[in-house]
C-alpha cells in the first residue's frame, strides 16, 4: 500500500493511506465527530474502513459507559444512568442505526419489494417504526440498568458496540445490495479479508474484556441476530440496504446486552478479574 492515496481528480495527492485513513473514514461515517470530510464512493475508502468498524463501535460503547459511570458517581440511579448512556450514544451516532431500524420496521411488511423499498426511503415515521424505536431503545436501557455496576456496564457497552458493528459488516458479506442506488451501494463492498479482520477485531476486544465462555455467547448472539435480519432482508428485499445494516446493528447490540446482563446476573463475574 502506498503512503498516500490520490483524491480521484487527476491523481493529485489526497488523504494519507493506510489504517489511519480507514479509521478516520469509519469515525466520520459512524459518528458526528468533526473529522475530515469523506466521499462515500470513488476510491473505496469507506468500504475498506469496514474492517475497523468494531473499533469505532467499541469507542461509542466506551463513551456511553463513561456517561453511565459519571451518572453513578453523581448518585443517580442505574435506570437514569442507562437512559443517559443510551441517549448519549444516539446523539453521538446521529441516530444513524436507529433510523435504519425504524425505516426497516415500517417497510418490511408491505406487499412487494418495490413498495417496501419505497416506504423505507420515506422520511416519515410510521407506527411500526415508532414501536421498533421504543422497544429497541427500551431494551437497551433495561439491559444496562439491569447490569447496574458501572464497571460491568462499561464492559458490556464496549463489547456490544464492537460485536454489533462486526455483525452489520458481516451482513455485507452475506448479501448483495438490494438496489443499485443509495448509500449502501455507493459505499461498495469490502474485500473478504476486511470482513474477516472486522470479526477478528470484535472478538479480540470482547475476549479481552469478558471471560471467553461469555464472550463466545455474546458473539453468537450478535451473529444469530444479524443472520435473522439478513435472512428476512433477503426474502423481503432481495439484499441489503443501509436501513438493513442499521437494523442488524441495533438487533445485534440488543442481543449482546441482554446476554451480558444475564451473564453478570448469573455469575457475578463474567469479566476477567
Amino acid at each position: 500500500m502506498t503512503e498516500r492515496e490520490t483524491d480521484g481528480e487527476g491523481g493529485r495527492p489526497g488523504r494519507p493511506a493506510g489504517w489511519w485513513a480507514e479509521l478516520t473514514a469509519a469515525i466520520g461515517f459512524l459518528t458526528r465527530l468533526p473529522v475530515a470530510s469523506l466521499a462515500h464512493g470513488a476510491d473505496g475508502l469507506v468500504a475498506r474502513s469496514f474492517a475497523v468498524f468494531p473499533l469505532v463501535g467499541a469507542g461509542i460503547g466506551a463513551a456511553g459507559g463513561a456517561v453511565f459511570w459519571g451518572a453513578a458517581a453523581a448518585g443517580l440511579s442505574p435506570l437514569t444512568g442507562a437512559v443517559l448512556a443510551i441517549a448519549f450514544q444516539v446523539w453521538l451516532t446521529r441516530a444513524l442505526h436507529e433510523d435504519g431500524l425504524a425505516d426497516f420496521a415500517d417497510g418490511i411488511g408491505a406487499t412487494d419489494p418495490a413498495r417496501r423499498l419505497a416506504i423505507m426511503r420515506d422520511s416519515r415515521l410510521g407506527v411500526f417504526g415508532g414501536l421498533a424505536l421504543v422497544l429497541g431503545v427500551g431494551l437497551r436501557v433495561a439491559a444496562v440498568a439491569e447490569i447496574a455496576a458501572p464497571r460491568d456496564a462499561l464492559i458490556a457497552l464496549v463489547a456490544a458496540g464492537a460485536l454489533s458493528r462486526a455483525a452489520m459488516v458481516a451482513l455485507v458479506g452475506m448479501l448483495g445490495p438490494a438496489v443499485e442506488s443509495g448509500l449502501a451501494a455507493a459505499v461498495g463492498r469490502p474485500a473478504r479479508a476486511r470482513l474477516v479482520l472486522a470479526g477478528g477485531l470484535a472478538l479480540a476486544v470482547t475476549g479481552a474484556l469478558i471471560a471467553w465462555p461469555w464472550a463466545v455467547a455474546a458473539a453468537m448472539a450478535a451473529a444469530l441476530a444479524a443472520t435473522a435480519v439478513g435472512r428476512l432482508a433477503a426474502r423481503r428485499l432481495g439484499g441489503y440496504t443501509g436501513d438493513v445494516l442499521g437494523t442488524a446493528q441495533q438487533v445485534a447490540e440488543i442481543a449482546v446486552l441482554l446476554v451480558l446482563a444475564g451473564a453478570f446476573a448469573a455469575s457475578g463475574q463474567p469479566a476477567p478479574a
